[in-house]
């Protein structure tokens, strides 16, 4: 079996636009960047900050970070929640 190389001490992340990174939209007065992912990028399920569901392995959906954060920040929204973003999100909640 082969070895598989693993890094003790993770290299950290970019700050800034990362690759597909496609556009940059406002949040609640702060710019998040914001990528689409493909329902066969999609492998994992996620809890969409605007409805409070989840956001199915293989279901089209948008990544959305800080500009001012890091990758770290990221959250997965459903598509129409993040265009619905200003009256989607349940109170007392920040994405």
């Amino acid at each position: 079996m082969g070895r598989r190389f693993r890094r003790s001490d993770p290299a950290p992340r970019p700050l800034g636009p990362v690759p597909g990174a496609e556009r940059v939209e406002e949040l609640d007065g702060e710019e998040w960047y914001v990528r689409s992912v493909t329902g066969a990028g999609a492998a994992k399920t996620y809890r969409c900050p605007g409805c409070d569901h989840q956001v199915v392995p293989g279901a089209p959906h948008l990544v959305a970070w800080p500009v001012h954060g890091g990758l770290a920040e990221r959250r997965h929204w459903h598509s129409a929640c993040w265009r619905a973003r200003s009256r989607r999100r349940p109170s007392g909640r920040r994405p």
